[in-house]
């Protein structure tokens, strides 16, 4: 699928992460631990090491069952990272983690907290990327001032689709009956990738419209920014929701197809029906399999974004994104053919 720029196609080039050092990510929960109940958060920085590895290591060190651990989300390998990991473990009684040894693993803070730590339970994430070999040095500053003040498509990074696209492939396979998943995760991971490639057509198309991703049509559904409920804007009230919107204080929404209301009525809805008029298939594979239809906004702004550039080739910036927005998305407006082998983590 070929997605749209929203800056238009970059020309400058570089390299990302030419080692470990160079792609830093914080995870940010939003919130200080209780310091109290039967869930232990266990806090680390990782360098070349895959979240779920290094989770299940930490519960065979405390003897703690598979089912009992958790955290917010799934971290690079390549990269150095710092995550929260949450273990249940009931009692008062505080386990001494000195022991525990894993190559590129540290543990920052053991406390305890009385909620599990789910799926998708953060604020965000801030990230620190340097970029060698930067080409037309003039061009990526132009263009990190747009980011900065307009903003990316939200897109789902490549990395929500598999090697070489292959979940949308097998979620095509299964909703053409050609293929049985059995495997739960598989499941859940496959029809996330065919909702999260329904939403990048729409926000794709949806910046071919005139005023884009920012222009409010009758009947958009209309998000708060950083909030997940959203409203219908009606035709008497364009005026001062468009004004809204171009403040950043709300965002147009996509859909996440699946069962329920569509959420958005007249001109925006019509819209979205043509975008996705050539994808029923997997819609049809969202209804049968019961997901649950929702909102995203269309657009993400990044967050303190700041830049230095070491020298004339070699650039770093820092940003903060909401919980589910990507990297990839900042970068792919930045540079062209990004020389990096590696997924970079939302």
């Amino acid at each position: 699928m070929t997605l749209h720029y929203l800056h238009g196609t970059p020309t400058a080039t570089g390299v990302i992460k030419a080692n470990p050092e160079d792609f830093v990510v914080v995870e940010d929960l939003g919130y200080s631990p209780d310091g109290e109940g039967e869930h232990l958060l266990v806090r680390i920085r990782k360098t070349g090491a895959n979240t779920r590895f290094v989770a299940e290591a930490l519960a065979k060190y405390l003897g703690i069952h598979l089912r009992d651990l958790s955290y917010a989300g799934m971290k690079d390998r390549h990269a150095v990272t710092e995550q929260t990991l949450c273990f249940r473990l009931p009692g008062n009684a505080m386990p001494d983690l000195r022991g525990f040894e894993l190559e590129g693993v540290e543990i920052l803070q053991v406390v305890r907290h009385k909620r599990k730590l789910r799926i998708g339970a953060l604020a965000g994430n801030a990230f620190r990327l340097v970029i060698r070999q930067v080409s037309q040095r003039e061009a990526v500053e132009h263009r990190l001032a747009l980011i900065r003040d307009a903003g990316v498509p939200n897109y789902f990074g490549e990395q929500r689709f598999g090697h070489n696209g292959n979940n949308l492939t097998i979620a095509q396979q299964w909703a053409r009956d050609e293929i049985r998943l059995r495997d739960r995760n598989k499941r859940s991971l496959i029809l996330s990738a065919a909702r999260s490639a329904l939403f990048n057509q729409v926000t794709s198309a949806r910046m071919q419209q005139q005023g884009g991703l920012s222009h409010v049509l009758t009947g958009d559904a209309l998000q708060l920014a950083g909030r997940g409920s959203w409203f219908v804007a009606q035709a008497d009230e364009l005026e001062a929701l468009q004004a809204r919107v171009d403040q950043h204080e709300l965002r147009v929404t996509a859909p996440m197809p699946g069962r329920g209301e569509p959420g958005p009525q007249a001109e925006a809805l019509a819209f979205e029906q043509q975008a996705l008029a050539d994808s029923s298939m997997l819609i049809s594979l969202l209804d049968r399999e019961r997901v649950d239809a929702g909102r995203r906004a269309m657009l993400v702004v990044p967050r303190d974004l700041r830049w230095a550039w070491w020298d004339d080739v070699t650039l770093e910036m820092q940003f903060w994104l909401p919980a589910g927005s990507f990297a990839t998305s900042v970068v792919r407006e930045l540079l062209n053919n990004t020389a990096d082998n590696t997924n970079l983590d939302e």
